[in-house]
């Protein structure tokens, strides 16, 4: 061949190979820009540590594993099996649109209790079978139907939640043929994998415990939680499940569990939207060496109390795992005609697209407040109102503190941790809720929730 020629050759292989080059570098960018996608970044507010180290409940046990409802190569579905005997309470979403499992919840909960028969919860991420009629019943009969017989449970009491997408079908099936493989793997200590299969937008998976001194030995409770968006009363996204060794009645338990969620799971929002697959569970197995509780003990108190200590920090969880949040805010209402009114005014205030705009901004714009107040529908008089930052107070008797500094309100939101004071002056109504702020990370993950 002539030189030429093989200088020909060259220069062709050399073009080839370039464009060669660019393809895989264009293809390497695709990949990152698609995982990068994917990833989902751990909240700034997450509890330092990570998942706590919870207490084994005696009586309760744990599986999960991959079955492909929607989502791929992440475990996706979870079972609970309870010991017999075990007592169960529960509340749930009030939304009109209600998802079928949290209607068949409802509905095994209202049953008389077979002697001595034990239950088991299964939940399923990536889909809510919600809004899907005739066939959102028949997959819940048959998910619970196949867990009751595998695990030799009557099948009023499996209970069942599912948490996703609204109004496509549940492919059932894909669970119910990782059902014997989920009872084969059941174990008392594997409530951290749990809680990651329900996750959905979730960033990180939420725990929370606690232990009292009972009248013979100790009770522990240990609850897990989801939940990340369309957090707002009546309750909110989330899907929450607590277990507690303790001996107690199904009835006391439920009392309890009512007269706490109002001030926990009840006073929370991230974006004021209402979920229709909301539901808490809450389980004692009686495998505790103490005493049973009643309603009148130093015990009960003490019990009900650190019950509502493990349901506000998981709410609280709930909120600093919002979407796309970056700060943590405590709304506290006092001086209000009622608590009813304090509770109006403090979801209007966390509510408020343009108060939640503002502190993702860190803009001290306490004029936004004024306005979230006087819209709260609640009973309030200008010239008795009085705002404040943390410790700062910066509104009073109708006007601006004069003392106020606009440098030391725009320093006191660059803290990821804020509290809102509203005192409304007419009365000794108070209430305290928590939000967060809305970020565009929050209509980022929204605008692609089905993609």
């Amino acid at each position: 061949m002539a030189k030429t020629d093989w200088k020909a050759e060259a220069k062709t292989l050399k073009k080839k190979l370039s464009k060669l080059k660019d393809r895989l570098e264009d293809g390497a960018e695709a990949v990152v820009a698609a995982v990068t996608k994917a990833a989902k970044p751990v909240s700034p507010l997450a509890p330092a540590g990570g998942f706590p180290d919870l207490p084994v409940i005696a009586g309760v046990e744990f599986s999960a594993v991959e079955a492909g409802v929607r989502y791929q190569h992440r475990k996706d579905v979870m079972l609970i099996r309870l010991a017999a005997g075990t007592a169960m309470a529960g509340v749930f979403t009030r939304s009109s649109t209600r998802a079928a499992c949290v209607l068949d919840c409802q509905a095994k909960l209202a049953l008389k209790v077979p002697e001595g028969a034990g239950a088991a919860i299964i939940v399923n991420s990536g889909n809510s079978n919600a809004f899907t009629g005739a066939a959102g019943i028949a997959s819940v009969a048959a998910v619970t139907g196949e867990v009751a017989s595998v695990l030799n449970l009557p099948a009023s009491r499996v209970f069942s939640s599912s948490t996703g997408v609204i109004g496509e079908p549940l492919p059932h099936d894909r669970i119910t043929a990782k059902i014997g493989e989920l009872a084969e793997s059941l174990h008392e200590d594997a409530i951290a994998m749990a809680a990651q299969a329900m996750m959905t937008t979730d960033t990180f998976p939420k725990g929370a415990s606690a232990t009292i001194a009972g009248d013979g030995g100790p009770i522990h409770i240990a609850g897990i939680a989801k939940g990340s968006g369309m957090i707002a009363p009546d309750m909110a996204t989330m899907l929450v499940y607590i277990f507690t060794d303790a001996k107690i009645s199904p009835v006391l338990l439920q009392k309890m569990l009512s007269r706490q969620v109002d001030d926990t799971f009840n006073a929370i929002t991230v974006d004021s939207d209402t979920s229709t697959s909301d539901a808490l569970l809450l389980c004692a197995t009686g495998k505790t060496a103490a005493a049973e509780i009643n309603g009148r003990s130093k015990v009960a108190k003490t019990f009900e109390s650190a019950l509502r200590g493990v349901m506000l920090d998981l709410a609280q969880q709930v909120v600093r795992d919002g979407e796309g949040a970056t700060k943590f805010v405590e709304v506290r209402v006092t001086g209000a005609v009622s608590p009813e009114d304090a509770h109006r005014v403090a979801m209007s205030i966390a509510n408020s697209p343009l108060v939640k705009t503002a502190i993702a901004g860190e803009d001290p714009n306490w004029g936004r407040i004024v306005a979230a107040v006087g819209k709260s529908g609640a009973q309030a008089d200008r010239d008795l109102l009085s705002i404040r930052f943390g410790d700062i107070l910066v509104a009073e008797k109708g006007w601006r503190n004069p003392d106020y500094a606009e440098d030391d309100g725009a320093a006191y939101m660059k803290q990821p941790e804020l509290v809102i004071g509203v005192d409304l002056g007419l009365g000794t109504g108070a209430k305290t809720v928590w939000t967060c702020d809305l970020t565009h990370r929050y209509i980022d993950i929204n605008a692609d929730y089905r993609s």
